[in-house]
């Protein structure tokens, strides 16, 4: 079930790409992060381009050093044109054959496992990064890099919904500072490669995604409180409830990033996600409630140990620069992708 319904994501997905995703064809793919939540989509892409379109199939390399993934997904996608690479990619990798796109997906996202694993997130956003930028280098391969909108902090008002030239307001010593400030460095990274050495590299800043695929115990708000409701249990939300979020669905997110990689400036950095509605956590809590068709208990919780309780009060794309350059607008409707992940997550949570 969990490969099926990312299937029909997939194929949304190919169908709103269909003018860019052609370059693909007989190219070769390097996914870091590969077995993570965005890297398994990035595959099921790929099965699907060379099941109904290319002649000549796309081939995909992943990297994953399973830190946060499941060593059981790799049994997902036996399939002929996927190598698997078990590597962390803060150590150098050789890669003897071509390859045409990198995809920088890896990274420590979910703030419990950040705040867990502190060095490695900073070790991967920045060794990491300039390793992979190596390999472009090498390569000449366009690469992708996945920076955060978690860069931006926590945006005054007046830079709500934020646009790519807002500069942060982040604090370089608070608990969340591992992932903010090497995901901004990262992007410093990224620009000086392609300004000093050519590398065609993109940068994405993705507003909280969401959607089939994303980790019961990965301790982000959706599979959390959908993991509470489904073993029945009453939904804690951090904090007051009254911090805001814009949430994108997954196909629209992988239609964006693919747009970035193909079409987007190198050395620029371009938001990803979705523009509206922004709604607070306890408003999220009713929509969840209308979904899942039963009442949804509710209490406001202090922030446990092992959660950063810095969190930013608002968080909502401007995508105006997206829509211009990359032609990218999000049409998946919170209620719509709300109620295709809670389908998943019913089977896939139990």
């Amino acid at each position: 079930m969990n490969i099926a319904f990312n299937e029909e994501d997939a194929k949304e997905i190919v169908k709103n790409s269909k003018k860019e995703i052609y370059e693909f064809e007989g190219k070769t793919l390097l996914i870091t992060g590969g077995l993570g939540f965005l890297g398994q989509m990035f595959i099921r892409v790929a099965k699907i381009l060379n099941e109904s379109l290319f002649t000549s199939p796309c081939k995909v390399i992943l990297i994953d050093n399973l830190i946060t993934s499941s060593k059981s997904l790799k049994n997902q996608f036996n399939y002929d044109f996927v190598e698997f690479i078990e590597h962390d990619v803060v150590q150098e990798i050789v890669i003897n054959q071509e390859v045409n796109f990198i995809i920088h997906a890896a990274g420590i996202a979910s703030p419990t496992y950040y705040r867990k694993y502190p060095l490695e997130t900073l070790d991967v956003a920045i060794q990491g990064t300039r390793n992979m930028l190596n390999l472009a280098k090498e390569q000449g391969a366009k690469l992708l890099y996945f920076s955060s909108s978690e860069i931006y902090g926590d945006p005054y008002d007046d830079n709500v919904p934020t646009p790519e030239t807002f500069r942060g307001n982040v604090s370089s010593l608070g608990p969340r500072a591992c992932y903010d400030e090497s995901k901004r460095l990262g992007e410093t990274i990224s620009r000086i490669y392609y300004e000093q050495f050519g590398v065609h590299s993109v940068i994405v800043r993705p507003f909280n995604v969401y959607g089939p695929g994303m980790n019961k115990s990965d301790y982000r708000v959706l599979p959390n409180f959908a993991r509470q409701i489904i073993s029945g249990n009453t939904v804690k939300v951090y904090g007051t409830g009254s911090q805001t979020r814009t949430y994108c669905y997954i196909t629209d997110a992988v239609t964006g990033f693919i747009k970035a990689l193909l079409n987007g400036k190198p050395g620029e950095a371009y938001n990803i996600g979705n523009d509206s509605p922004e709604i607070s956590v306890i408003e999220l809590t009713k929509y969840i409630n209308r979904i899942v068709e039963e009442e949804v208990k509710v209490e406001l919780s202090a922030y446990p140990s092992s959660y950063p309780p810095d969190e930013p009060q608002r968080r909502c794309p401007d995508l105006t620069k997206s829509k211009k350059d990359l032609r990218f607008s999000p049409t998946v409707e919170l209620e719509r992708g709300l109620q295709k992940f809670f389908e998943w997550a019913k089977i896939a949570y139990k």
